[in-house]
């Protein structure tokens, strides 16, 4: 079956995480991804076998995943016959993407002035570190935007270090942002006839990761909602941590009357000497505001008399919500993560063998997704989209291999 972006051709110049990730989305749904990489070593993420020094796998995850489904040109852009070849790919193509500087770009010929004149139906996708506008020039990374973007000093305990959220989860939504914006830009395009530049910047990104926070502090423009608050210190002591006898558990009961009566008198039932519903102290919402101290300590008491499992299934039975703070290892065999594709497993080449790794995001019934092979090797497609879809004649191909201008 065919996917929803089918018939589209992607140009991928991009390397690292933030715009690969971005060309993968399109990819796993039905887009020609084609990720032109440098002939001499290719994108820098194929190095990558390890993450602060520590081994990450027998196979490279972090380049075969991000570039699963697209195909590979080693081309050298620093050449005039492999810009030639870029140009009349452009020609041919739907979206440009990248996210590499302006100034290179610039140099190498492959700005949007000099593409969008060759395909004025082309989408031109940047990825950049803190847009199109502005003063700050400065290389971007996931955790030097985190800093920027106020999210660091919200998190964790008061006096504590801030905490970066990691994962690399600013240049993951970046580069969600970035396929989202594609997608977009190529539905305008059915209504106009042209394409368009577009930015989708890791601090734009990570600025909208943080909005429901920041937007009750640009309301509000009180300190509550960016600086580190305890959870021994919670406003709302009912949607908390917790620690249970084994694990953390997750709280998730609204500060209403009728719900903290459900929750008190359950408690009470099942801890020696429980007083909860009866305490005065906590007889009201605004009450409960006022000693949420108080209160936190005695809902830590009492959850620490059980198991995290074991308080879900009650709160569940008294028609509350809590859950169980898992770890990856649990994730990985989480039955509803492999049925809806969250995980999935493919063949790795490079070790030969079935591999674990993050599977799509999203489902669409009628042209679902798919992992059809993991990133390709390093100018493995060259030859062919040159002579399939430019038309190169062989001996027009090697005189570009004898040249340099491709692998």
């Amino acid at each position: 079956m065919a996917g929803a972006l089918d018939g589209i051709r992607v140009i991928d110049l991009t390397m690292w995480f933030q715009g690969p990730v971005a060309g993968q989305h399109l990819a796993d749904q039905g887009a020609e991804v084609i990720h032109f990489e440098n002939p001499k070593g290719g994108d820098l993420g194929r190095g990558v076998a390890s993450i602060k020094a520590l081994p990450v796998g027998d196979w490279n995850q972090y380049f075969l995943v991000i570039n699963r489904n697209k195909k590979s040109m080693a081309v050298d852009l620093k050449s005039d016959a492999g810009r030639q070849v870029m140009y009349e790919l452009v020609e041919k193509s739907d979206v440009f993407l990248t996210n590499l500087s302006a100034g290179s770009l610039s140099k190498w010929g492959v700005s949007y002035d000099d593409l969008s004149a060759i395909n004025p139906r082309l989408v031109y996708a940047m990825g950049s570190g803190y847009g199109p506008r502005g003063t700050v020039t400065k290389p971007s990374f996931d955790l030097t935007v985190q800093a920027l973007i106020g999210v660091m000093t919200r998190l964790g305990e008061p006096g504590q270090p801030p905490i970066y959220l990691g994962m690399g989860s600013g240049d993951a939504m970046g580069g969600l942002m970035a396929a989202f914006g594609i997608t977009t830009a190529l539905w305008a395009r059915e209504k106009t006839g042209r394409g368009q530049f577009l930015d989708a910047s890791l601090y734009g990104a990570q600025l909208f990761m943080a909005a429901p926070t920041m937007q009750a502090w640009l309301a509000t423009g009180s300190d509550r909602f960016s600086r580190q608050v305890s959870r021994s210190h919670a406003r709302n002591p009912t949607w908390n941590t917790y620690r249970a006898s084994d694990r953390w558990l997750v709280v998730c009961v609204h500060n209403r009357d009728g719900q903290w009566a459900k929750l008190a008198g359950m408690l009470d039932e099942l801890s020696s000497g429980g007083k909860l519903a009866a305490d005065a102290r906590f007889a009201t919402e605004a009450a409960r505001g006022e000693n949420n101290v108080e209160l936190v300590a005695e809902l830590d008491r009492v959850f620490a008399g059980d198991t995290a499992e074991n308080w879900v299934e009650r709160l569940a039975e008294t028609g509350l919500h809590a859950g169980v703070v898992c770890t990856l290892a649990e994730l990985a065999e989480d039955e509803g993560a492999w049925a809806n594709d969250y995980l999935a497993r493919t063949h790795c080449n490079e070790v030969n063998r079935e591999v674990m790794l993050r599977g799509l995001p999203l489902g669409l019934r009628g042209t679902p997704g798919t992992i059809n092979t993991l990133g390709p090797e390093l100018g493995q497609d060259t030859e062919l989209i040159l002579f399939e879809t430019l038309g190169y004649d062989w001996d027009r191909i090697g005189e570009l291999k004898s040249s340099g201008a491709i692998l």
